[in-house]
């Protein structure tokens, strides 16, 4: 059986940065990870890098440009008629940069000597941990012993009983991120962070967008100002 200084649980931003500065304090350290991309491969990163702010800062990029080209460019003295967004090759794009950007998180655990343990993580005790395997190599739980162990999980979209998430009419976050036809109408059930930028991507591209929030003020984490100022952007936008 195995056994570290410190195991983190987690190989999200909060994770994988977590183990890096115990790796560099010279502590014997380990990060187990269950995420799988696309192609059932374990991949690090969390929801952050691969379902939430990296994604969908990737196609706040792409419909910006198609944005400015469409409404602002003329400004410029630039004519680009009949100007049209390939929703495939933005997706394709998208993918590409988290690919990347989850690459350079696996080469920072080697090359901080932390082992990345590629599975699901399970406290036995304060001291021993279960990890199952996952993706195409999985094979039989096993358990490691640690001194000291983080818990950096991540967290998940709240469910909502009278819409539940069927991937075909109702989406989470993960799902708008993947859409390759724009769609006609699009409700986002939350005027949070995650909610907006997806609905402006969408927008942008034709989606006739609606917000639900259940809260009094728009934006309700962010300083007033800045939420008073996004609102009247948002709405201008349409």
């Amino acid at each position: 059986m195995k056994s570290y200084d410190v195991v983190v649980i987690g190989g999200g931003p909060g994770g994988y940065v977590a183990a890096i500065r115990c790796a560099q304090l010279g502590l014997n350290t380990a990060c187990v990870e269950s995420w799988l991309n696309d192609e059932n491969q374990p991949v690090l990163g969390g929801t952050c890098l691969n379902v939430g702010c990296i994604p969908s800062k990737a196609l706040l990029d792409s419909s910006h440009h198609l944005s400015f080209i469409k409404h602002e460019a003329k400004q410029h003295g630039i004519n680009v008629p009949g100007v049209s967004m390939d929703v495939h090759r933005m997706i394709d794009r998208k993918k590409n940069i988290v690919q990347t950007l989850t690459t350079g998180i696996a080469g920072l655990l080697k090359k901080n000597k932390i082992e990345w343990l590629k599975g699901h993580g399970r406290l036995l005790s304060t001291s021993e941990i279960e990890v199952s395997p996952v993706g195409e190599d999985k094979d039989e739980p096993y358990q490691v012993t640690t001194k000291h162990v983080i818990i950096a999980t991540g967290s998940v979209p709240m469910s909502i009983p009278s819409a539940q998430v069927d991937n075909e009419l109702i989406v989470d976050s993960t799902g708008a991120l993947a859409f390759t036809d724009v769609p006609k109408r699009l409700g986002v059930i939350g005027a949070g962070v995650i909610g907006l930028e997806l609905g402006s991507v969408w927008n942008r591209l034709g989606s006739e967008v609606v917000v639900l929030e259940a809260m009094e003020e728009f934006l309700a984490p962010v300083d007033r100002q800045l939420a008073a100022e996004a609102e009247k952007l948002l709405r201008k936008q349409g």
